[in-house]
Formats: C-alpha cells, structure tokens, sequence
C-alpha cells in the first residue's frame, strides 16, 4: 500500500492473469512504436458524435459543490471504457487512456472531489510523466479543466508545489502531440497554465463552458485579500462570471460550448487535427532540464 500510494507502483490488479490483461489493456492504446501514430479503432455505435446531455446532473453549476470527475470521462468519452493510471497517487489529477471517436487520447483531468481540485505536488508529478508518455507515442492529449488553483499553503509549497507544478507546467507546452482543452467550470492562476489553457501553447482547440470563471485569483479570494468595498466586490464578481465570454471575443477559446456538447466538440476538433497531419511520425527530441 506505501509503493501505491507513494507512486511506486502505478496499478494493482488481484492476481498474475489481472496484471497480464491491465497490461495488454494499456498497450493496446500506444502504437507499436515511436515511429507510427496510434491506429484507431473500427468505427461503431460507441464512436459515434452524440449529446451528453447526462453532464447537466453530473457537473454543478455552483463552483463550491463537488462531484465526480470520472462521471465526466465515463459519459464524454466512447462506451468501450477508459483505463485510469495510478489512481491512487495524486488523487487530485486523473490521468487516463481512453477512446474518442475510436482515437486513443490520453486524459488529464482535475478532480474536484479532492481538495476541490487544487493541483498538489503529487497530482503535478503524476501528470507530467503522464504528459511525457503521452507525448512520446504521439497520443491526443485531452486536457478537462475545474480547478481554484495550485494548492496553497506552506505545507503545500514545502512538498515542493511549485517545483513540481513547473515541471507538469513544461511537459505540457513542449507536448508536440496534439493538446485539446475544455475548462468546465473554472481555472485560476498557474492551474490554469498547466492544464494548457493558454492558446500560445500550441494547442489544436480551447473550448469552456459559458460562465466559466477564470483569472490570477477568484474574484472572492480578491476581494477578501484587497479588503474590497461591496460595490468593488460586485464589479469583480461580474467581471469574473463575464471572463470567459471576454475570452472567446478574444480568441482566448476557439469557442464556448453548451454542456451537452464537449464530446462532440473534442471530437471534431480531434478529427481535423488527425485528418491534418502531414509529417510522419517520429521519436520525439527532448531537452532534460533538472530543477
């Protein structure tokens, strides 16, 4: 249970023939090589483009209410299933390996159910290899985004936080492969940059959805911090509810997209970009960089 959840150990199957069937499971997303793209699976009723509309009961509209991230996964992604990566470490990121439109992807997603989905040391060093695996074999990586931040706090920051945050935070702005984001409710401060929010980070598509709030600092933590008058902390919070409409007329996302429809979005932002490759597939180069 230590090698579990100190990281040691990604997965835990109940016996050899579990183990043998997790790791045919995981290969089975990857290409034989770093020399070839992903080959996709047969198209069938589980690939298909369709509405979510389950996604209006399982994310709240309130950003302080909690709810299950792999609800989001289970509903977004192709019925075959996904396969989460060590579960159990960093629990406040989900890494995952899952089908779009029959396309293996590769999932970064915060988790608000655990420390409402502030991005730890933990949860930064599991994403960043995640990243770099991904990466490596030329897998889609889709980024889902509900996050107040970096987690605060002197103990947070003696676990090295913010060490590890600027490691996940290069791993996925050298990502060559091809990075969709979709910010669900919110994403503030560095959390937001590490999970690719940031157009100039050669992602293929940003989406959110109307409402969602971003910023350096939510609008409550500002105005408690700066000791805002009330008609002050009215303004901040309407800019707040207003910041991802100023976005999209800014090109900040390529669009902002009704709850039902962040399968469907991701999906054909998917396909132009698979449908657009030109060059052949290849190792990636890598310039290793020690903190």
């Amino acid at each position: 249970s230590v090698a579990i959840a100190s990281g040691v150990i990604h997965n835990l199957a109940e016996d050899d023939e579990a183990v043998l069937d997790d790791i045919r499971r995981y290969l089975s997303y990857f290409p034989p090589s770093a020399w070839s793209y992903p080959a996709s699976l047969p198209s069938d009723d589980a690939s298909e483009p369709r509405s979510t509309p389950e996604l209006l009961d399982i994310v709240p509209r309130g950003n302080r209410r909690v709810y299950e991230m792999r609800a989001v996964l289970d509903a977004g992604f192709d019925a075959r299933g996904w396969l989460e990566v060590q579960p159990k470490f960093g629990p406040a990121m989900i890494c995952g390996l899952a089908h779009l439109g029959g396309h293996p992807v590769a999932v970064v997603a915060n988790q608000p159910k655990v420390i409402a989905g502030s991005i730890d040391a933990d949860a930064a060093d599991k994403a960043a290899h995640f990243i770099n695996v991904a990466d490596s074999f030329h897998l889609p990586i889709v980024f889902l985004a509900d996050n107040p931040g970096m987690l605060p706090g002197s103990r947070s920051e003696k676990t090295g936080v913010l060490r590890s945050g600027a490691r996940m935070f290069a791993a996925q702005t050298a990502a060559t492969t091809l990075k969709l984001h979709v910010t669900l409710r919110k994403a503030y401060g560095f959390g937001s940059m590490v999970m690719s929010l940031l157009g100039f980070d050669n992602q293929s598509a940003t989406f959110a959805y109307p409402g969602a709030t971003m910023g350096a600092m939510s609008a409550a933590a500002l105005s408690k911090a700066s000791h805002a008058a009330e008609d002050v902390e009215a303004k901040l919070r309407k800019a707040e509810l207003d910041a991802s409409f100023r976005s999209a007329g800014t090109l900040g996302f390529d669009d902002l997209i009704h709850p039902e429809e962040p399968r469907n979005a991701l999906l054909s932002a998917l396909q132009r970009g698979i449908y657009s490759r030109q060059a052949a597939a290849e190792p990636v180069s890598r310039t290793v960089i020690t903190p």
